[in-house]
């Protein structure tokens, strides 16, 4: 089968369309043919060598596709239709390295899957997993939010960012979410009921002083640009969670602010969810009721994948990019 595989740390460049051998499942795992494959920012970061994998390596862990083989333990059947995400230092078995999703077909753990609604695209479920899974831990699972809290989102119109404030509008929360000045529409669009400039901290604590209560959960990409303004304005009692997306060593400009707040500061990974299966159905329940709407912002073939990643470290657009193999 055709897959992408880097065989060096690098650049987009780096990338190459190989011919790899096609895996059989193992007891607890099934065989997927990919119809759409997810770019995450994180795909990059590998690739360039952050944490040091083992070479060669398929790039990807978000999938969406049709079961094409079963392993022994497995409740999928041959002709499924299901969609995942796959923690990126998952080892399937003793084969050394697992296969990522950037490929024609991938094995694939049944607990890091769900099933695939027929009137969801194979795109929207590549879309989802990862970025879902991301805004649903740290929005319920660390952050604690309730129907009827209020929540601030950083970056609203990211891949992470636009599920996060519809996940959060779909509790009945109060949405506060900021983005760059020409895409707040669409942050109104997703759900937001207050849409900020990113870069205006002082709008952002004069609205956030106007609402009837403050953020108890603050959800952030970009905490070293936003950790004084993010211990501002968060509740007392409240947490501030943190996901990646930069390489700086952001500092606390006023610990004292923080502690007399008593703010939580949670840093997380999303590969540490224990359910990752549990998660993906309350997703697809989400996408089948129109309650969530993941935004497919462009689409590459599978020979194009050196382009959708400089796309998703450079460029600026809303939602995901998928490839399609």
């Amino acid at each position: 089968m055709r897959a992408i595989r880097y065989h060096e740390f690098g650049g987009p460049e780096v990338l190459s369309l190989d011919s790899v051998p096609t895996l059989d499942p193992a007891a607890d795992e099934v065989r997927v043919q990919v119809v759409a494959a997810g770019v995450n920012p994180c795909d990059a970061l590998r690739r360039e060598g952050l944490w040091g994998d083992r070479l060669p390596l398929i790039p990807g862990s978000d999938l969406a596709g049709v079961v094409t083989a079963v392993g022994s333990e497995s409740s999928y059947e041959v002709g499924d239709r299901v969609f995942g995400t796959v923690p990126m230092l998952n080892v399937s078995g003793s084969r050394g390295d697992r296969q990522g999703t950037y490929a024609e077909e991938v094995v694939v753990r049944t607990d890091r899957l769900a099933s695939l609604d027929d009137d969801i695209s194979f795109a929207q479920g590549a879309a989802v997993g990862l970025v879902g899974c991301t805004a649903w831990r740290g929005l319920v699972e660390f952050g604690g939010l309730q129907p009827g809290g209020t929540c601030l989102i950083h970056g609203g119109t990211g891949g992470v960012g636009h599920v996060a404030v519809q996940l959060a509008a779909a509790m009945g929360a109060t949405v506060v979410a900021t983005a760059h000045p020409d895409r707040l529409d669409d942050l109104v669009a997703f759900g937001a009921d207050h849409a900020l400039d990113y870069a205006d901290a002082d709008a952002l604590v004069a609205a956030v002083d106007a609402l009837a209560h403050p953020p108890e959960v603050v959800f952030d990409h970009m905490f070293g640009a936003h950790a004084g303004v993010d211990i501002e304005v968060v509740a007392p009692g409240g947490s501030v969670v943190v996901i990646g997306g930069n390489h700086d060593q952001p500092r606390i400009p006023d610990l004292t602010a923080a502690i007399g707040k008593d703010v939580t500061i949670q840093p997380f990974d999303v590969f540490n969810l224990a359910h990752i299966d549990r998660v993906l159905h309350h997703l697809s329940t989400l996408l089948a009721s129109g309650a969530l709407t993941v935004e497919v912002a462009r689409r590459y073939a599978l020979d194009e994948a050196a382009a959708a990643h400089r796309a998703v470290v450079d460029e600026r657009f809303v939602g995901k990019l998928v490839i399609e193999p």
